[in-house]
């Protein structure tokens, strides 16, 4: 069975259309990647744990948001490394200033014995859709697509 991970894509309406908040990873992997490397908030599930309640936990976790209430189903994604990633779209607001994420340790450099602390996510920003569709990963798209096609239908 695939590796599951589920998150949020909370989003707004500002005055020039939708927008949606989207977090950049943190560590040295990828400190100096940008397009295509931005994702949702997301992790995988505690064993037992339903995946809309992990998704609403990983987001607290990586952000330090609350995750507001209601949820709409963006359905699931395969990424590139065969993980199954399931994602609901939630209306709201938080100040990108105000992340506040886990940490992960690392040895770093590599084959140092040094272990470092790196945050999950080192920053969040609102970007438009289209902006979005630049910055996001690639298999996370398709969130963006199917978040359009809701707001569209009501």
């Amino acid at each position: 069975m695939p590796i599951q991970s589920a998150g949020l894509l909370l989003f707004r309406t500002a005055a020039h259309g939708v927008e949606v908040l989207l977090v950049h990873p943190g560590g040295p992997f990828w400190a100096r990647r940008d397009l295509g490397a931005w994702t949702i908030p997301k992790g995988l599930p505690n064993e037992g744990e339903e995946l809309l309640d992990a998704a609403r936990r990983e987001f607290e976790e990586e952000t330090g948001f609350a995750a507001g209430e209601g949820a709409m189903t963006l359905g699931q994604v395969r990424q590139p490394n065969g993980k199954l990633v399931y994602a609901w779209a939630v209306r709201g607001d938080a100040d990108p200033t105000a992340l506040s994420s886990n940490t992960f340790e690392l040895e770093w450099p590599p084959r140092s014995g040094k272990l470092r602390q790196f945050p999950e996510v080192d920053r969040a920003e609102w970007f438009t859709i289209e902006e979005a569709r630049r910055k996001i990963a690639p298999a996370q798209v398709a969130f963006l697509k199917r978040l359009t096609e809701l707001l569209r239908n009501g």
